[in-house]
């Protein structure tokens, strides 16, 4: 019996290179619009509500040498004096600061309070730096599947 075997290498049609192609290139689009679409909250960039800018005296200071400092801070919401913490370190007794207090402080009772200034959290890189990641990441995927759905040989994109 006589076997028939391939003389050579089947030459693929331009469909089925551009397929090759066309396919990792447009799952990883399809990724990266959903990540845009899911937003910020996808790369863990979560915006935080700083408080109302109020201004407050430290009333008990904390050591920076303090695991964890806490100092006390008296400041004035709705008429009213309160008492607060702040999680920071480094003033003086009656020093005076500005700190943002949650809008949904509790009517009565101590307030956990932070520096106006600042928030938890980063918002201005993150996100535009991990959706360039994802793209990389997708760019790289579409590649790597490219070259081995090519196989061993000559150069996958001459062929």
């Amino acid at each position: 019996m006589a076997s028939v075997l391939p003389s050579g290498p089947a030459r693929k049609t331009s469909l089925q290179r551009w397929l090759q192609v066309g396919i990792p290139t447009a799952v990883g689009v399809l990724v990266v619009l959903l990540a845009w679409i899911a937003g910020p909250g996808l790369f863990g960039v979560v915006v935080n509500d700083a408080g109302t800018p109020t201004p407050a005296q430290i009333t008990k200071p904390a050591a920076c040498s303090a695991a964890d400092p806490v100092e006390s801070v008296k400041f004035t919401l709705g008429g009213q004096t309160r008492e607060g913490s702040l999680n920071g370190c480094g003033h003086a007794q009656g020093d005076q600061v500005e700190v943002g207090v949650p809008a949904d402080a509790p009517a009565q009772g101590p307030v956990t309070v932070r520096a106006a200034d600042t928030s938890a959290g980063s918002q201005d890189a993150r996100g535009p730096i991990a959706l360039a990641l994802l793209v990389f990441a997708c760019f790289a995927g579409g590649m790597y599947a490219f070259l081995v759905v090519k196989g061993p040989g000559r150069l996958a994109l001459l062929s």
